[in-house]
């Protein structure tokens, strides 16, 4: 079985689909996938489907979406010729169901592993095995978390951990990149990454840099005064201590580190990592 959830939901066994065309039974389907090898409790289903107001039929109802789910998984095996019950995929245990499947049979639970990877080797100083690692994890997106899905409280909860993780790990593998010296490849990406997120420090700082570092120190000043004007406006704040000091190394037209920021802790830029 491959399940992905890193964009719309799709969900097959030996390439035929398994994706309910109902929205609920699309939302269980999403939330166990995401909680795969887990037990999902029948109330954080329950809460899933219908918030804190649930109809009096609310068990039974849920009880029917889990057996229409097995159904698709039972004549997905028979379709294919594969061994085993649907109960076995779809599992029963107390207070609540388990999804299980292989580790690596959900998109995102790659990703994880992937990103969990490209840090050991980002700490251990191995810039281009993070990178290749943080890149391959990236690759797994194929658009917003569950797209397609109706978001309750649970898969609110999984998307937005899930979006964060990803803004993080392009910021790494683009710091990774600008300490292997690839100025010139990531300027693109990074206009683009700062335009979809105005208020985000770390990126409008790795693309300062990299345009300082491949001659184009006006425009990466431009780019610290678009980005200043923004700061003011929406939050009425001025650019963090890092930044102005990356502005100031720029004026005087010295050279930066690798990382970027002239040696200043990257704690300095979280309180625009995310915004936007």
């Amino acid at each position: 079985m491959e399940i992905q959830v890193l964009g719309p939901l799709a969900a097959a066994v030996s390439g035929g689909s398994i994706v309910p065309t109902a929205a609920k039974p699309r939302q269980i389907l999403a939330l166990l996938a995401l909680n795969a090898n887990r037990i999902v409790s029948v109330a954080q289903l329950m809460e899933e489907l219908w918030g804190t107001e649930l109809p009096r039929s609310a068990a039974t109802t849920l009880q029917t979406y889990i057996l229409q789910l097995r159904r698709m998984l039972r004549a997905a095996a028979a379709r294919s010729g594969l061994p085993g019950g649907a109960e076995h995929v779809l599992a029963t245990r107390h207070g609540g169901y388990v999804l299980e499947v292989a580790p690596a049979a959900v998109d995102a639970h790659e990703f994880d592993r992937l990103t969990v990877a490209g840090h050991a080797a980002f700490g251990a100083g191995d810039m281009e095995g993070a990178s290749a690692l943080f890149g391959a994890a990236c690759a797994l997106w194929r658009g917003s978390v569950l797209v397609d899905v109706r978001h309750g409280s649970q898969l609110r909860i999984e998307a937005t951990r899930l979006e964060e993780s990803r803004i993080g790990v392009l910021e790494r593998r683009i710091r990774a990149d600008l300490r292997l010296g690839r100025h010139h490849e990531v300027i693109g990406e990074l206009s683009a990454l700062t335009g979809r997120h105005p208020l985000d420090e770390a990126l409008h700082a790795h693309l300062i840099v990299a345009l300082y570092r491949s001659g184009r120190a006006p425009r990466a000043l431009g780019v610290y005064r678009q980005l200043r004007e923004t700061l003011i406006e929406e939050l009425g704040l001025e650019p963090s201590t890092a930044l102005q000091h990356l502005q100031r190394t720029i004026l005087c037209g010295e050279p930066v580190d690798d990382y970027g920021l002239a040696g200043t802790a990257s704690a300095a830029l979280a309180r625009g990592s995310l915004a936007g």
